[in-house]
């Protein structure tokens, strides 16, 4: 059987699976087995031990549950209440003031849990009663929600990129510092557009009465200070430590996890019961993106073995317009992708496929990666596979319609289409922080 027809049918047999809604961990390792032993034969088992014992050593995926450890902290600790409180006195007399609210404490919590889960969960319940009881359009409360809870994945220290470095081979805190500038960029487009439709559109975003603003300037500034700079020096401990190079990610994530259980005690937070919830939630997670790992590290070895890398390359080497061709098609590829599989099984499988090609096409390999993560962003907002609107309906008001909320991410997805055109155009976006790093 030529290798063009044995790629087809695995492409087949794992889109099928996946779309019947098998587990990705299994499917990726099933069909590694199935495929391995037809065309390979028996000695595909001593390869599963060896990338098995790759991924059990990788060091740099140690501080996935360490993350993972300190954004349950960070979401249980109080901060998101107490940053909200504050940015709605401040903000609150402005048409959006709410919805610029929102995005602003995404951003905040985005860079100080790293995952898109607790982020929108925790400011939804916060914000979307809010908005919703000062008649903002049900719409764009909704998406400001879910666009701000995507910043997530993209702003550090994102799981996403401790997950990402080691599939491509590239430094976790380069890819880091290359993702601040576009979540900065992505939550100013969202913060824009609030703040013009607002503006153009009063009825979408009232202001709040003045009776509701008049609170002492001390009273505001104390609520603000109180509630940023916890957020802001746990920040600065993670991306500080590995922009000097005092710490690796592994070692700065240590200190996230223990900040995280800081601040939690600062707030009269800390107990026992949250400290179990903090380790099984983190368990769970990390088992799950681990046994995806270790499936589709079988996966990738059985696929090169048979000359799929071979024929993946082919495929977009031949493609029009050379490189530019290439981006194009990989950028609607992910986008695709992204509307029918998660973001983590995207990851696994076309990471390890997709960079030897855009390395062979001379890109940055940073600027590259950072393309793919937006890409991955879009994903949450793209049905019918978009967590973020699952994450939202999950937590909404029965009289919010799922409607309104696929209406309200729709602006929101253009303008993460836009950023990846500016950081096509501009790639030093991407690449200027990565490019100060002292190693």
């Amino acid at each position: 059987m030529s290798p063009e027809i044995i790629v087809l049918l695995i492409f087949a047999g794992l889109f099928a699976s996946i779309f019947l809604g098998y587990n990705t961990a299994f499917v990726l390792g099933g069909l590694s087995l199935i495929f391995g032993y037809a065309f390979i034969g028996p000695e595909v088992f001593g390869f599963f031990i060896v990338r098995l014992e790759g991924v059990m050593k990788n060091y740099d995926l140690l501080a996935v549950p360490l993350f993972l450890f300190m954004g349950v902290y960070m979401e249980k600790s109080g901060i998101a209440e107490r940053l909200y409180s504050a940015l709605y006195l401040l903000l609150g007399g402005l048409r959006g003031g709410l919805g610029v609210s929102t995005i602003t404490i995404c951003a905040i919590f985005a860079a100080a849990t790293g995952v898109v889960g607790a982020s929108e969960v925790t400011v939804g319940l916060i914000a979307l009663p809010a908005m919703l009881s000062r008649n903002y359009n049900k719409s764009l409360a909704c998406g400001a929600i879910c666009a701000g809870g995507t910043l997530g994945i993209l702003i550090p220290p994102s799981v996403l990129i401790v997950i990402y470095g080691p599939l491509a081979g590239i430094s976790v805190g380069k890819l880091f510092l290359g993702t601040v500038f576009p979540g900065l960029l992505l939550a100013g487009l969202y913060i824009f557009y609030i703040a013009v439709r607002c503006y153009f559109r009063p009825e979408d975003g009232p202001p709040m009465s003045a009776a509701e603003r008049s609170v002492p300037v001390r009273r505001k500034l104390f609520l603000l200070l109180t509630s940023v700079a916890p957020a802001a020096l746990l920040i600065l401990a993670v991306l500080g430590s590995i922009f000097f190079g005092i710490a690796a990610v592994t070692e700065a994530a240590a200190v996230g996890a223990l900040s995280g259980m800081a601040l939690a005690g600062l707030y009269g937070r800390l107990s026992f019961k949250l400290v179990g919830e903090a380790c099984l939630q983190t368990l769970e997670i990390t088992s799950m993106i681990m046994m995806i790992a270790v499936g589709a590290s079988f996966f990738s070895t059985v696929f090169v073995a048979l000359g799929g890398d071979d024929l993946i390359q082919e495929l977009f080497t031949g493609l029009p317009f050379g490189k530019w061709g290439f981006l194009a098609g990989v950028n609607l590829l992910l986008i695709l992708l992204g509307c029918v599989i998660d973001w983590i099984g995207i990851v696994f499988i076309m990471v390890p496929l997709l960079t030897p090609v855009a390395a062979a096409f001379g890109f940055d390999p940073v600027w590259f990666a950072v393309l793919v993560m937006v890409n991955l962003q879009i994903s949450f907002l793209t049905p019918p596979f978009a967590y973020s609107i699952f994450y939202l309906r999950g937590i909404a008001p029965a009289d919010v319609m799922t409607t309104e909320i696929y209406r309200g991410v729709i602006p929101f997805v253009g303008l993460q289409i836009l950023a990846l055109v500016l950081l096509v155009v501009y790639p030093e976006i991407v690449t200027y922080l990565p490019g100060l790093m002292i190693q």
